[in-house]
């Protein structure tokens, strides 16, 4: 016993070995979307929808952390990552992981789910098979829709290469010049105002025996390709390829130095539309060799940093297809559910008066299963019309461009109300949306605020301050998701509304951290980054150590979207090796290894990954029976401990306890979109023993919510 004493306490457990590489552990997350587009149980155009979201997740990866890594090679960054690897050995390491996986994907869609399409009476067809009537009607379309778009740009001692947007398709063509016999180069730039796949009209669509054809239609590049003697007339076409361009997309804001943090977020924003640094080119495979290394050379990549495919390039484009019409292809529809104690006696109508709901007991919002519009979007938009409202405040971290919600605030403010709403400008790749509903609130006399220097504000959280009888009371909503109601539709969120006085105390005192020159320390209830979170969670964690030492068992389940920082994971550890039990539910990135001897054998990890994406978080503990839960917006990425404003909300209704532990327990036990990552790194796919008592977790809740 003595020695096994000893040898605990001569592990660092802040040694390299015992780490994930997050980059490489994201891109086994984005296998993981993959998997879902080449399950055959999952409905074809939904195996589109994830073919597309594969593409567009990797878009984003190198527009974000590639460029990243790529800058700090330049900037000669010599810290390691706790895994041990060099920006350069990180960028080496993950295109060694990627092509493969690129290389299978295209070979899937090209192989697999063009045939499956056809089978199903969709044909995207390639230009070359077409019959001499459809390509007539696309030469029409050609000459009436898509030539007057074009702009050819050639590439000559007197015309440099032209400067190519981020994430742009494009044509490189090759002419030769029948008087001086002289090859020529030029850009084609496919427009993003056109759809993507050009459908052929009912009449001109591919027959079948017996089976209707619902679309036909070909790749608008390929439509080009055909018609490039209109853009070129007198030139005889030698040849053509597509690629598409990947550049840096972060914005490098100095707040310090920006007066008007507004502007200085919209300069940036059009210096992104251009895009930053190339990062990646996609080719196809038979690109040669000439133009493959110019674009090289212009770009200023290296090989590789190309990203060869066969077929299309652009898989994001697949999106489209899930507007078809036809729903036996898809999931089945699914419509979120008012909670039943927003609803009146007979369960037909909603109940009148929202807050007499909310006053007699805390209520819980499980989203999608829960309507988003029945519940969060009716909480503020009562509270904006209701007479007796004297404030509303809340923070906006990402909504939707028509936002419901903003315009609920709006009317608050026309309604004489005190309207305070923090929107966070730097909240990626929504900035630019963020910007317009900052200004358009402003000008309807909302008090805006755009977050504190340094720190972005990512919690979810709503006060309505409203008098009743004889006293003010205080209404809060802490969630997990962000105030959007169409993310609402795919997201998996929770939210708490609830008007505990202590809860309200403290969103009244953190509302003043973010508006004014509050430096809150303390609060009676939330945990908040960047001022205890961090603290209370590992204090969280200690207490189960110290349970499991003085002989008692100790538990820790927590569902998260990432699971990154390596002090909290050095807890964990520590944990673990006191004999806490402990469940992780890790969605994406994780760089913790479970398994390990002496170090993690008492940890788990599953991911789920299925038809909504899984972004609630939830922390449970045992606490030798006097359970403890926390919701909240935030992971345990350092970002979310140290650079961001979160709130977690401890649950203290004994019944939403026990709903949130099912929830957890549902998520534990699936056994059809859960993958359990091993000591190696990868992740294995749960399958049931039994495929008619099959436990997915997402259709189990569902199920839930209709009772």
């Amino acid at each position: 016993m003595t020695k096994s004493k000893t040898t605990v306490t001569e592990i660092n457990l802040r040694d390299p070995q015992y780490y994930f590489n997050r980059e490489l552990s994201w891109l086994e997350f984005n296998n993981r979307v993959l998997r879902e587009a080449t399950d055959p149980r999952t409905p074809l155009l939904e195996r589109l929808k994830f073919m597309g979201i594969f593409s567009s997740n990797l878009d984003e990866f190198f527009m974000v952390r590639v460029a990243a890594l790529k800058q700090q090679v330049v900037a000669q960054v010599r810290k390691l990552s706790p895994d041990g690897r060099t920006p350069s050995e990180q960028l080496e390491a993950i295109n060694q992981r990627l092509l493969p996986m690129v290389m299978e994907q295209h070979q899937h869609f090209e192989k697999v789910l063009r045939p499956q399409l056809a089978r199903e009476g969709i044909y995207l067809l390639d230009y070359m098979d077409l019959n001499q009537e459809q390509r007539t009607f696309l030469q029409n379309y050609f000459e009436e829709q898509i030539f007057p778009v074009l702009t050819p740009l050639a590439v000559d001692p007197s015309h440099p290469f032209p400067y190519i947007s981020n994430l742009s398709l494009s044509l490189a063509v090759v002419v030769k010049d029948p008087e001086t016999g002289e090859e020529l180069f030029a850009r084609v730039k496919v427009p993003k105002t056109l759809p993507r796949f050009v459908p052929l009209p009912e009449e001109l669509r591919h027959r079948r025996k017996g089976q209707p054809v619902t679309w036909t239609g070909v790749p608008l590049e390929q439509v080009i390709a055909h018609n490039l003697e209109f853009l070129f007339p007198g030139m005889n076409i030698q040849e053509y390829h597509p690629f598409r361009i990947t550049r840096n997309a972060d914005l490098e804001v100095e707040e310090d130095e920006a007066d008007d943090l507004l502007f200085a977020i919209e300069q940036e924003l059009r210096k992104r539309r251009l895009g930053g640094s190339a990062v990646r080119v996609e080719i196809q495979a038979t690109t040669p060799d000439t133009v493959r290394g110019m674009l090289m050379r212009e770009m200023g990549l290296k090989h590789e940093d190309i990203y060869e495919v066969e077929g299309l390039l652009g898989l994001g484009d697949l999106m489209s297809f899930m507007e078809l019409p036809l729903p036996e292809l898809k999931d089945p529809s699914w419509t979120p559910q008012v909670p039943p104690r927003l609803l009146s006696a007979s369960g037909e109508e909603e109940v009148e008066d929202f807050f007499s709901v909310i006053r007699q007991s805390d209520l819980l919002l499980h989203h999608p299963y829960h309507s988003f519009s029945g519940t969060v979007l009716r909480f503020i938009t009562e509270a904006a019309h209701d007479p007796d409202v004297l404030a509303i405040k809340m923070t906006l971290y990402r909504t939707s461009g028509d936002s419901p919600i903003v315009n609920a605030l709006i009317s608050a403010a026309e309604n004489g109300k005190q309207v305070a709403a923090l929107v966070e400008l730097k909240a990626r790749f929504d900035e630019k949306n963020n910007i317009i509903w900052a200004r358009k609130l402003e000008q309807s006399g909302v008090h805006v605020v755009y977050g504190l220097v340094g720190l972005k504000t990512h919690t979810k959280v709503v006060l309505v301050v409203r008098r009743e009888e004889d006293c003010i009371r205080r209404y809060v909503h802490v969630g997990t998701g962000n105030y959007n109601p169409k993310t609402a539709r795919i997201y998996t969120d929770l939210g708490l509304l609830s008007c505990r006085e202590d809860l309200g105390a403290d969103l009244t005192d953190l509302f003043n951290f973010l508006t004014g020159y509050s430096r809150q320390r303390s609060y009676r209830k939330l945990m908040i980054a960047p001022v205890n979170l961090r603290d209370r969670f590992y204090a969280l964690i200690q207490r189960e150590i110290e349970h499991c030492r003085n002989g008692f068992s100790g538990r820790i389940v927590a569902k998260m979207n990432a699971l990154v920082d390596p002090q909290m994971i050095t807890k964990l550890y520590e944990a673990s090796q006191a004999g806490v039990q402990i469940d992780l539910i890790v969605r994406g990135m994780c760089c913790l290894r479970p398994g390990l001897e002496g170090i993690s054998d008492n940890i788990r990890v599953i991911s789920i990954v299925g038809r909504y994406l899984e972004h609630s978080r939830i922390y449970y503990f045992h606490n030798q029976g006097k359970e403890e839960v926390y919701i909240g917006s935030a992971d345990w990425m350092t970002r979310n401990l140290d650079r961001r404003v979160e709130a977690i909300v401890p649950v203290e209704d004994p019944e939403i306890v026990k709903d949130l532990q099912e929830i957890l327990a549902v998520m534990l036990a699936d056994d059809r979109q859960a993958w359990d990552l091993q000591l190696d790194g990868q992740y294995i796919q749960r399958h049931p023993v039994d495929q008619t008592k099959e436990q997915c977790a997402q259709k189990i809740l569902m199920e839930m919510a209709l009772q």
